[in-house]
């Protein structure tokens, strides 16, 4: 595949097609469902999971076989079958329509397709290899997930919530950078780098309370 331009892609109340009704699907559609995504599901048959987001309400279910006519109004188009046929027809009739669409067991079907994410709150890291060895992506993912744990969300929401308030209330644009630039100086970092994240949230609460200290750090 070509080298891909690397974007976070906001799903949220945009209608979402997942063709195919097993695992993957459903992963799929938790995936989708997880940003806040309006999912049509299309597949003669489905996993329980699938069968209990349906008559939920949470999932749109059409119980037949994939048609064209089932792309209307369709912002994203995933292609989760064991058809080789089917998903060449999603792929193709997505293609000629301009849509989004990723054919799970061949993304050089579509245009796009999904990295492997480790998910902390607002913090998101994607691992890509290109398509070219998913494993090793969701190898480097379990790595990930032991270097940021769950706490990362909370300084995520932390450091957003001051830096807010920063760009509300500072009127000096070199007295915002300075105090944006101190919440995470490089004391905070290695305080991070070391696991000590309750001491890193107290020292960016402290240099907001303080008005800042002489940045060590330019970047934000």
């Amino acid at each position: 595949m070509p080298k891909c331009y690397p974007i976070s892609l906001n799903v949220e109340n945009r209608l979402c097609l997942v063709v195919g009704g097993g695992p993957v699907a459903e992963r799929k559609v938790g995936a989708l469902l997880e940003c806040g995504a309006k999912v049509r599901l299309v597949s003669p048959a489905v996993t329980a999971g699938l069968s209990e987001l349906a008559g939920s309400g949470r999932i749109q279910y059409i119980e037949e076989y994939y048609r064209e006519e089932h792309l209307e109004g369709v912002f994203l188009v995933i292609g989760a079958t064991d058809s080789d046929e089917v998903n060449g027809r999603v792929s193709s009739d997505s293609l000629k329509r301009g849509l989004l669409v990723n054919i799970v067991d061949d993304p050089s079907r579509g245009n796009f397709f999904v990295p492997a994410v480790v998910r902390r709150g607002p913090l998101q890291i994607a691992v890509s290899t290109g398509g070219k060895s998913p494993l090793l992506a969701r190898k480097i993912k379990e790595q990930l997930e032991e270097m940021f744990p769950g706490e990362y969300g909370d300084l995520v929401r932390l450091v957003g919530e001051l830096r807010d308030k920063v760009i509300r209330e500072a009127g000096d644009p070199r007295e915002k950078e300075r105090i944006l630039s101190s919440l995470l100086d490089r004391q905070t970092m290695a305080l991070l780098r070391e696991g000590n994240i309750g001491l890193a949230k107290e020292r960016i609460k402290n240099a907001y309370l303080g008005g800042g200290s002489e940045p060590q750090d330019r970047s934000r």
